[in-house]
Parts: structure tokens; C-alpha cells; sequence
């Protein structure tokens, strides 16, 4: 896993995390793996399977899990409420979706999914 803070000339105001951390998206019972490509603590990037795309303004929970480079300790997973602000299509295999955070939490156990 990488981690990269992204360049000042960057427009968005809070900094951002340039990570490969897995992450899974929760959609009713259906879980989809995904992975992230930056994140900060409003906003998430990452990349999923074309046929798994999200519609953009849809709502959905995901976890993600992030490692000790941005922890500062052992690696812990996050469960995310979290709202698709723009797809892209990244390659014929991939779709990117940046969202928006509207609220997470910090789980005691791994991949407590309820």
C-alpha cells in the first residue's frame, strides 16, 4: 500500500491521503470489492469492477480499511455512510467514483458488516 499526500496545487481545500487501501462497498446484501486511490476525512476516490458502478447522488455504506501509515498505529477498518458525487469510466474494466462522507465510524472488530 502506498501512501502519497497530494500536491499543493491540488483544488480541493482538505489534504488528501493517496492510498491503495481495500475497500468494500455495502449495497443491501451485496458486498463489492473495490479499492481506494486517495482519501480524506470528507471525501473518498477509489476504483470498482465497471459492471458494479454506483449512480451518481446514490447513497451507500462502505468499509475501508487503512493501514498504520495513516493511523500511526496498527491498521484498523472505518465504516462510511457515503454519497457518489461523479463516476468516470477509468479503464474498460474499472469505474472511479469520488464520494462524498457524510459520516463514519471506527469498528472494534474487523469486518463487522451489521
Amino acid at each position: 500500500m502506498g501512501l502519497r499526500l497530494q500536491s499543493e496545487s491540488d483544488r480541493r481545500v482538505r489534504p488528501r491521503f493517496g492510498i491503495n487501501a481495500p475497500l468494500t462497498v455495502l449495497i443491501g446484501k451485496r458486498e463489492i470489492s473495490a479499492f481506494t486511490r486517495d482519501l480524506s476525512n470528507k471525501g473518498v476516490y477509489f476504483y470498482l469492477e465497471s459492471a458494479d458502478s454506483i449512480a451518481i447522488g446514490r447513497e451507500f455504506d462502505f468499509l475501508v480499511e487503512l493501514p498504520p501509515e495513516i493511523t500511526l498505529s496498527s491498521c484498523c477498518w472505518i465504516r462510511c455512510r457515503g454519497r457518489v458525487a461523479r463516476t468516470e469510466e477509468a479503464s474498460k474494466q474499472l469505474t472511479g467514483i469520488a464520494a462524498e462522507i457524510l459520516d463514519f465510524s471506527i469498528l472494534r472488530e474487523p469486518r463487522s458488516v451489521a
